[in-house]
């Protein structure tokens, strides 16, 4: 099949033109966080079972069809691993998607020994995808013909496994559970990380064994590195590698020729940067004793013997399912919905589906079994509190 590059508004109508009333889209998007600092999409891999084409959103001036096309209800979108996907689209877009199946999800639940896009596509049609684009720049221009006959093998086969997929289910009993499933993805947004970005130093590793000057230094450094990353739009360890700024935070230099001396220093940043590295580590320097940063404390966890009882059998009743039903335990029921259920104590299966994270599926499939297997755990003492 002949694979269509989609890079100015007069191709992108004639396409829209022709994909019309399909009941079925397969979607895929390739953004550069390996080498951006901003996550966007720069390819829009789209496959119907009679065409496939690539969609390039740095030429075509009005992409508003791909977001009614994502809302409509009367076209099934296909996805492997569609969560990323979907975040973008609502970011960069405001796009939102009805009606949509992810094989990833649907491999999960049929337990394939490989659930990665590459793994089903080489079980089923025996296609090996080329690694050498498994980090490519999506962002740069022109692309090469290999590269966009790798973006477009993301699509190209992925309606075909939706059928294959979906017969599987249905054969097993499980496609209500992986509909479920890929309805709930309907409510997928762009969510802010929930970490304070001004504690983000702190993420590399090494830096919680510094001590309160040096993790001055590494904060100014790092903040200093976040912002000119932002600036050139260039992924944070393009601009500098974390082990340069753990060792300026630890070994801090006062001049362009020790900044030059240091391993990993790029000739480039070193040029056009250096005066803005020695002033961060200048900064960090200046801060006063009292002021210096602190590693935060881990939050306290009250002990709760009882509740600590209910999920142990919670988990083992769900581990036991799993075994039966041949399925991941996490993909069963997860951990954090099984705390949710210990916490709540539900009575019944009424109570039990208003647990946050029940689907109705595991409240057929485990629901009975893990009220009893809770309800079943022994009232801890008081005496054996102490």
């Amino acid at each position: 099949m002949a694979i269509r590059l989609v890079d100015t508004q007069e191709t992108f109508d004639a396409l829209l033109s022709d994909i019309s009333g399909a009941p079925l889209v397969a979607l895929d998007t390739e953004a550069a966080s390996f080498h951006r600092y901003h996550d966007r999409i720069y390819l829009i891999q789209l496959s119907t079972p009679s065409l496939t084409a690539v969609i390039d959103p740095l030429g075509v001036t009005d992409l508003s069809p791909i977001g009614a096309l994502l809302a409509d209800p009367d076209t099934e979108k296909v996805f492997h691993d569609a969560d990323y996907d979907l975040r973008l689209f609502d970011r960069q877009f405001g796009f939102r998607a009805k009606r949509l199946f992810d094989t990833r999800i649907a491999a999960q639940f049929l337990s394939e020994p490989g659930i990665g896009l590459g793994a089903l596509l080489e079980k089923y049609f025996g296609v090996t995808a080329d690694k050498r684009f498994q980090r490519a720049d999506w962002s740069a221009r022109p692309l090469s013909a290999p590269m966009l006959e790798y973006a477009a093998g993301d699509t190209l086969n992925l309606c075909e496994l939706r059928h294959i997929l979906r017969q599987k289910l249905s054969d097993s009993g499980r496609i209500s559970w992986v509909d479920e499933e890929c309805t709930l993805l309907e409510g997928t947004r762009w969510t802010a990380p929930e970490a304070d970005p001004e504690l983000d130093y702190l993420r590399l590793k090494g830096a919680k064994a510094l001590d309160r000057r040096s993790l001055a230094l590494l904060r100014e450094l790092h903040g200093w590195r976040a912002a000119t990353a932002a600036t050139l739009d260039r992924a944070e360890f393009r601009v500098l590698v974390n082990e340069v700024l753990l060792h300026l935070a630890q070994h801090p230099v006062t001049t362009i020729a020790e900044l030059a001396s240091v391993r990993g220093m790029g000739r480039e940043i070193l040029d056009r940067r250096g005066e803005e590295i020695l002033a961060a580590i200048q900064r960090g320097q200046a801060v006063a004793d009292a002021d210096l940063p602190r590693l935060p404390r881990p939050a306290r966890r009250m002990s709760d013997p009882a509740l600590d009882l209910r999920l142990e059998a919670l988990k083992k009743e769900r581990n036991a399912a799993a075994a039966r039903l041949d399925l991941a335990p996490g993909v069963l029921c997860p951990n954090g919905t099984l705390e949710a259920i210990a916490r709540a104590e539900p009575e019944n299966l009424g109570a039990l589906e208003g647990v946050a994270g029940v689907r109705r599926w595991q409240l057929d499939v485990l629901g009975a079994g893990l009220l009893a297997a809770m309800h079943a755990v022994q009232p801890v003492e008081a005496g054996r509190l102490e």
